[in-house]
């Protein structure tokens, strides 16, 4: 069917970002794009000086920070402009030209770490001793020696800096196949009327829609309009694990899971740990919600699609952009009237994309623009969910305002495994609060069922997506083809192993992955598990502790990337080298399925 949606530029403009804070005017865009040359002639003017002073070296960096300002703001522009209308060639052209620059400065400035790891030993220690104010890039400077046995010729790192751009072809085909080419058939509803299907409207919609009909139907159209791709989605996948594993044994790694892991000092032990901690824990809570579905339900077996059936599907108060502002500031209280202040201004001066447009990426996210302001990416829809997220893209946006308000912008983002504690710990905050005032019996059903979303989002679908990964990168180590086949086999069993014969796996199910883009950030899907149990013992923290704690989290958030991802979750208040913390995010979980049931206890 003709797709509904309007058209960019018809879009109300109060529902759309306001790009014009990065930079007022494409042409303005066009300066600081041309301005990069001389910032990176900036930084090449100190190639083969490195070692001659600690002041040299701390030049070289700061002049390396003001072209990463420069070309952070460049990139995100072209970057959020592309994602909210694919269809424009001017974002496409933008976009296309911003990479290719990150490319060409990539590639100009990889002699910093060759010259750096080439150094004498003990020069960077010599160096951080006499030169004060080096001190603030300890860390950087401390993980480019720990790569020092990985690190290639000078000339082999130039080379791989400049294919940068097409190293990251897959994510690029990943993103415009997604965006423009796929074209499903509309779905029908239980009435015969046709809706339309896209990526976002199946997952911010219609696979928790009442009418079973139309979440099979929209499934079935969904999985149709991937079928058409499924082998260059699945070639672009297979073509970025292969291009990390080749990377891997090039730069002598055991393995690409240990390269990935090795910039944030997190141990393949501890990624395993999480992983299976969190499978195994949360596994028999997921299929008890499962079987309570299919009983109230009255169904005689459970399909993917009818596992986010509501279950109280008369039951859905509309909650406005107006409503979730002000829900999430009540929620987000303990974390005091700074921070509250600071991320409200994201409703007021149009920090947020909420349109529902042509062309427009799926998915949400938050994108902080050091020395601007963070962005939110979303698809609105007036419901409790959307709050949630909608809160859980502000916490990222808050740990970008406090990181980029202390740090300089090499230093303001924090390590992976950490990333995802900022915004969970506001769904978790948000959760807690709308139950704790919520007195209503079936009001409060609505709150722990929609609770019950930010662990099955974090911990269940990104998990998920963690073993499918895990998977294909087996295949790949072991030399094996990841074929379409083993893609889709790959998802297959892990749907399998998980749901234990609870939820039967069809042709859509094992077309999962191609909605996702998360396979194509090294290693993402699984710190989503691994931020919400920070996120759960802070919050549990701050309820027994009160401002003491939230103080606490704060400057953890001040700190930006300047520890370790394992040292500021410590520092937060949360050991995550052991599984302590992740069994009592599972229990939380454990805990929400329980008052679900009694809930229903009575209902045949």
């Amino acid at each position: 069917m003709p797709d509904s949606r309007p058209l960019r530029i018809a879009v109300p403009v109060d529902q759309t970002w306001n790009l014009n804070d990065i930079f007022a005017t494409p042409e303005e865009w066009e300066r600081a794009l041309g301005a990069t040359e001389a910032l990176t002639a900036n930084v090449t003017a100190f190639r083969g000086r490195l070692g001659e002073s600690g002041e040299a070296l701390l030049a070289c960096l700061r002049a390396r920070d003001a072209l990463m300002e420069t070309l952070h703001r460049v990139d995100t522009y072209a970057r959020l402009g592309s994602a909210a209308d694919g269809l424009d060639r001017r974002n496409q052209a933008m976009s296309a030209r911003a990479q290719a620059a990150g490319a060409r400065i990539q590639a100009a400035t990889s002699f910093l770490l060759t010259e750096l790891v080439a150094l004498p030993s003990g020069t960077v220690e010599c160096f951080l001793g006499s030169t004060p104010d080096l001190a603030i890039y300890r860390l950087q400077l401390e993980d480019a020696l720990r790569r020092r046995n990985h690190v290639l010729s000078p000339d082999a790192e130039e080379a791989l800096a400049a294919l940068g751009e097409a190293l990251e072809l897959p994510s690029a085909i990943w993103r415009r196949t997604t965006a423009n080419d796929l074209v499903c058939p509309p779905a029908r509803d239980e009435n015969g009327a046709e809706h339309l299907v896209t990526i976002a409207t199946v997952q911010f919609g219609q696979k928790s829609a009442p009418d079973r009909a139309l979440r099979r139907s929209a499934h079935e159209a969904l999985a149709a309009g991937l079928d058409r791709h499924k082998a260059t989605l699945a070639t672009g996948l297979a073509a970025h694990i292969k291009k990390n594993v080749t990377l891997a044994r090039l730069r002598r790694y055991p393995s690409a899971t240990e390269m990935i892991l090795a910039p944030q000092r997190i141990s393949a032990d501890i990624y395993r740990m999480v992983m299976d901690r969190v499978h195994d824990g949360i596994a028999p809570h997921a299929r008890r919600m499962v079987r309570l579905r299919q009983r109230l339900l009255g169904l005689d077996k459970v399909w993917h699609y009818d596992v986010d059936a509501p279950l109280d599907p008369d039951f859905e108060p509309p909650k406005t952009i107006v409503d979730a502002a002000e829900l999430i500031r009540e929620g987000l209280r303990p974390l005091g009237s700074e921070y509250i202040a600071r991320i409200s201004r994201a409703f007021d001066e149009r920090w947020i994309d909420l349109a529902q447009n042509q062309g427009k990426q799926s998915g949400a996210f938050c994108a902080s623009v050091y020395g601007v302001h963070p962005y939110v990416f979303t698809t609105w829809q007036d419901t409790l969910r959307n709050v949630f997220l909608l809160a859980h893209e502000l916490g990222h946006g808050g740990h970008g305002i406090y990181g980029g308000r202390t740090q300089v912008i090499s230093n303001a983002r924090a390590g992976l495994f950490f990333v995802e504690a900022p915004s969970t710990i506001n769904e978790v905050l948000l959760g807690r609060h709308l139950l704790r005032t919520t007195t209503d019996r079936r009001a409060r059903l609505h709150v722990a069922l929609q609770f019950m979303g930010t662990f099955t989002h974090n911990m269940i679908t990104h998990m998920l997506e963690a073993h499918f990964e895990r998977r294909l990168y087996d295949l790949a180590e072991e030399g094996r083809p990841i074929t379409v086949d083993a893609v889709l086999d790959a998802q297959a069993a892990v749907f399998e192993r998980f749901y234990d014969g609870t939820v039967a796996t069809d042709d859509g199910a094992r077309l999962y992955w191609a909605q996702q883009p998360h396979f194509y950030v090294n290693h993402y899907p699984y710190t989503y598990a691994a931020g919400l149990a920070v996120g759960c013992a802070i919050a549990d923290a701050i309820e027994r502790e009160g401002e003491a704690t939230a103080e606490r989290w704060l400057a953890t958030l001040s700190l930006g990337g300047t520890l370790p991802p394992l040292e500021l979750a410590a520092y937060a208040g949360v050991d995550m080298s052991r599984p302590e913390a992740i069994e009592s995010a599972v229990g939380q979980f454990g805990r929400l399925v329980d008052e679900v049931e009694a809930a229903f206890a009575t209902k045949p």
